[in-house]
């Protein structure tokens, strides 16, 4: 079954472009080096439906139309569409000037359509005018309407190797906004870096998910996260207030190997010891309070050093410079009883010795 027409939008550019992507360049292994997302460290807005009922719709969402609703898939709850759908993501505050928005994504099994997958846009009713962006994903490409763009400036094709590694896959989907300075990025490729886009800020997101009834095309959200960004230089932020947070070091639910995401954070952290040669710092490992106190304890203990491990190996600093410590769900940064509270509290701490 296919999407109804009031909420299908075409990619006439992209769908052109589907077979005619250029092909991949050789895989560069420092190709994180130029990843440079950092995601926002106060947090707005948080989901990964854990705490949602299978079968129904995800109450932190509020539901405009289609067949979208929280399913088990290995275990894990998801959102599943399986048709075109449409919500709305209620932040209660307008979006700041600084913020990330994140989604984590499961696309399409196969290679069809000019059809978004994802789209969002800044308030509840469509408008893709010129001081409203709406961003268009799909495993073959982007592209953004309004906000001073259209198809003809904005479509990025992806290539067919990439199209290749998403189809079917968990994919990160996120951007960065400052003020009217847009970056977006597809894992670790950056697909725009825009100094002026009118992307609009309202108390809502709307979200369209385009899906079909079948197993193959079926799509499947497993995170958002909207937060806001703050301008803190970390070494300002340690000669001020003496330590400096971060949701930006990334892990594994449950694990302590760090994801390659993380290399922005790193690379700024590590930065400021090269730069102060004289600075000493202690990592702080903290958790939510889900799972038992002794277990997240050991488990912010080991994140830590993997944090200064990272540092040594990675870029070089002095392991004596550099002392970790885990404290587990002990000192929390906001309430655990919201998800985004709970979100908040998920972070590691540089402070200064």
């Amino acid at each position: 079954m296919r999407p109804s027409s009031a909420v299908r939008i075409l990619f006439p550019i992209l769908a052109l472009l589907l077979n005619s992507a250029p092909a991949a360049a050789q895989a560069d292994p420092k190709i994180w080096d130029n990843y440079d997302f950092v995601p926002g460290n106060k947090v707005i807005f948080y989901t990964d439906f854990s705490e949602d009922r299978v079968g129904n719709f995800a109450r932190s969402l509020k539901w405009v139309a289609g067949p979208v609703e929280v399913v088990e898939r290995d275990g894990v709850k998801v959102l599943r569409a399986t048709g075109a759908s449409q919500f709305l993501i209620l932040l209660h505050r307008r979006l700041p000037q600084r913020f990330t928005l994140e989604f984590d994504i499961i696309p399409w099994r196969v290679k069809c359509c000019g059809y978004e997958e994802l789209s969002f846009e800044g308030g509840p009713k469509l408008d893709r005018g010129e001081k409203s962006a709406a961003v268009i994903w799909h495993h073959t490409g982007t592209a953004i309407i309004g906000g001073g763009m259209d198809m003809g400036n904005s479509s990025r094709p992806f290539s067919e190797e990439l199209t290749r590694q998403l189809m079917g896959n968990p994919t990160h989907v996120r951007i960065l906004m400052d003020s009217v300075y847009f970056k977006m990025y597809t894992n670790e490729k950056r697909n725009y870096s825009i100094p002026e886009l009118y992307f609009r800020r309202d108390s809502v997101i709307r979200v369209f998910v385009t899906a079909f009834d079948d197993s193959t095309s079926a799509v499947y959200l497993t995170r958002i996260r909207v937060a806001q960004s703050d301008t803190d230089v970390l070494y300002d932020a340690l000669a001020a207030r003496g330590r400096w947070a971060t949701q930006g070091i990334l892990f594994e639910t449950g694990k302590a190997e760090l994801q390659p995401e993380s290399r922005p954070v790193l690379k700024e952290i590590a930065g400021a010891l090269k730069e102060h040669p004289e600075l000493k710092i202690l990592i702080e490992g903290h958790t939510d309070n889900v799972g038992a106190p002794a277990a997240n304890l050991t488990l912010s203990g080991a994140r830590a050093a993997a944090v200064k491990e990272a540092l040594v190996t990675g870029f070089g600093i002095a392991g004596e410079r550099i002392t970790t410590k885990g404290l587990g769900d002990t000192k929390p940064a906001a309430l655990n009883t919201t998800a985004e509270g709970r979100a908040q509290n998920r972070r590691v701490e540089v402070v200064k010795l």
